[in-house]
Formats: structure tokens, C-alpha cells, sequence
């Protein structure tokens, strides 16, 4: 099954960004070789990786296997704390476009804002020379936090995504908040929850039968409805196409909220005030 590509959402610097995407860890560089060309070709057009993935070269494979145009895809690699300064930005996008083998990234985040070291500000400022030089079409950051975008924006910055850990349990309301009012989009990893859990909850069965959808493609469908860029990881061909089939209904108000008060304390969730690479 072959779907339609997503719709796409508008950054604040006018770049269309597609609605959802492929997310790619922890496969290593043969999973994501085959994980890309096989989402490509179902319809994906956004694909995300990181350095400290190391499959960077496994995705720059998988777009050239792919048959689909460079220019259609739209690509995010992310940094670690290694290059948090204005030329290690710089020195972090040149290696991660020499992996892919690549001309210029789509998204370059910082993957964590690492504040230990307290030394984000300057890699942003980097993030923004790339732009300035046409390396990279947007930039932003990854798992960062209302003070870290707070400094960020005290400094005249403003990132055009924030990817952060975001699901029905943890419906990170502050951050949205905030994402909202500086025009930020809201990209979200692990979309669906971990272990499953999230999707086995009475609630998300009983919409999923109503639709004769999967709890999977409802956790999505809240994710998109509510303006966000969920990357689910698959490598499940099927699974891809499910996770893309998700543009062709619509919950009710009722059912969004009713998703949204399934939100949980979660002590597991990593803290980027404390976890980072």
C-alpha cells in the first residue's frame, strides 16, 4: 500500500515542513538504509536521524535507494554536546552531510541543550550562520526546556522546531504553551508511547474500533490534530504505512480531549536538565 504523502505545516521562516515523519533510532546503518527507502517509497518525505544514532550513513543510503528526489525529502540531523559553539555547529553539520552524503540538511537541532556545560546559546548562534550560509534550511532544537528556550530567546533566537518527548501521558502543556506563542512547531518523538502501554489504554481500543482504525493511528491522528510533527520509529513496512495512513479522518473534539486527560507523572522520562549527549 502506497500512501499519499503528509500534508505539510509552515515553519516561521516560510520552509513546509512535512506533517509526520520517519524517526530512525536505534536502527544501525544496514536497519536504516532499508527503513528509509522502504518509508520513502510508501509515501514518507521526512526523515529524522542524529549523530549519536551512528546511522547517519545507513540513511544517506536509504534516501539514494529510494528513487525519490533529494529536493522532495525533507531531512533532520541533530548534534551533541561536542559541538556546542559557533564553529562546532558548523564542524558538526559539514560531518553529518559528509555521512548522508548530502549537500545541505532540511533541520539541524541541537540534540540536547546539555546545561552542565551552559554553552547552547553559542551553538545556536552557529545554527543560525549554517542558515545564513544555505547549509541548512531550518534550524531548532531537541528536547529543551521553557528555561533553556527562555535563554535562547533572551539572546534574540528563536528555534523554528523544538523535538521534544511528547504523548498523550506526557502532554508537556508549559512547552506547548510556549511553542505556541513564539510560533515554534512541536515535533515529537516516541509519539505513541514506550512499551506500549499507552496504546493498550481502554480508551484509545474503544476509539480505535469506532474508526476500524489502530490505537497506533489514533495516538497519531491526536498528535497531528492538535499541530504537531509526530516521527514514529518503524521498520515494519506495514507498520510505515499504517503510521502514514492517518490523514483521511478526523477525531471529535471530544475524543481529542477525552486522549488528553490520559496524562500521567511519569518519574522514567528522561530530564535534559540532567540527561543529555
Amino acid at each position: 500500500m502506497t500512501n499519499h504523502p503528509a500534508p505539510t505545516i509552515k515553519l516561521h521562516n516560510g520552509v513546509e515542513m512535512p506533517q509526520t515523519g520517519l524517526g530512525t533510532w536505534p536502527l544501525d546503518d544496514t536497519g536504516a538504509a532499508q527503513a528509509v527507502a522502504s518509508a520513502l517509497q510508501t509515501g514518507y518525505r521526512l526523515v529524522d536521524t542524529a549523530e549519536n544514532y551512528g546511522n547517519e550513513t545507513g540513511v544517506g543510503e536509504g534516501i539514494r535507494q529510494s528513487g525519490v528526489a533529494r529536493d522532495a525529502i525533507f531531512v533532520t540531523s541533530k548534534f551533541n554536546r561536542a559541538w556546542h559553539s559557533v564553529e562546532g555547529a558548523q564542524a558538526a553539520c559539514e560531518a553529518s552531510l559528509k555521512r548522508l552524503g548530502l549537500d545541505y540538511l532540511d533541520l539541524l537541532l541541537i540534540h540536547w541543550p546539555n546545561p552542565d556545560q551552559d554553552r547552547y546559546v553559542e551553538a545556536f548562534e552557529g545554527l543560525v550562520r549554517l542558515l545564513e550560509a544555505g547549509k541548512v534550511r531550518a534550524i531548532g532544537t531537541s528536547n529543551f526546556k521553557p528555561d533553556h528556550l527562555q535563554r535562547l530567546f533572551d539572546a534574540g533566537f528563536v528555534p523554528h522546531v523544538n523535538q521534544i518527548q511528547l504523548d498523550p501521558y506526557h502532554a508537556r502543556e508549559d512547552l506547548v504553551a510556549i511553542h505556541m506563542e513564539r510560533g515554534i512547531v512541536t515535533e515529537t518523538w516516541s509519539p505513541i508511547g514506550r512499551g506500549g502501554e499507552l496504546l493498550a489504554e481502554p480508551l484509545v481500543v474503544s476509539i480505535a474500533q469506532r474508526y476500524g482504525r489502530t490505537p497506533a493511528q489514533i495516538v497519531l491522528r491526536w498528535q497531528v490534530q492538535r499541530g504537531f510533527v509526530p516521527v514514529p520509529k518503524s521498520a515494519d513496512p506495514e507498520r510505515q504505512a499504517l503510521n502514514l495512513d492517518i490523514f483521511d479522518f478526523q477525531l471529535t473534539d471530544e475524543e481529542m480531549t477525552a486522549v488528553a486527560t490520559l496524562k500521567r507523572d511519569d518519574p522514567q522520562m528522561l530530564d535534559a536538565d540532567v540527561f543529555g549527549h
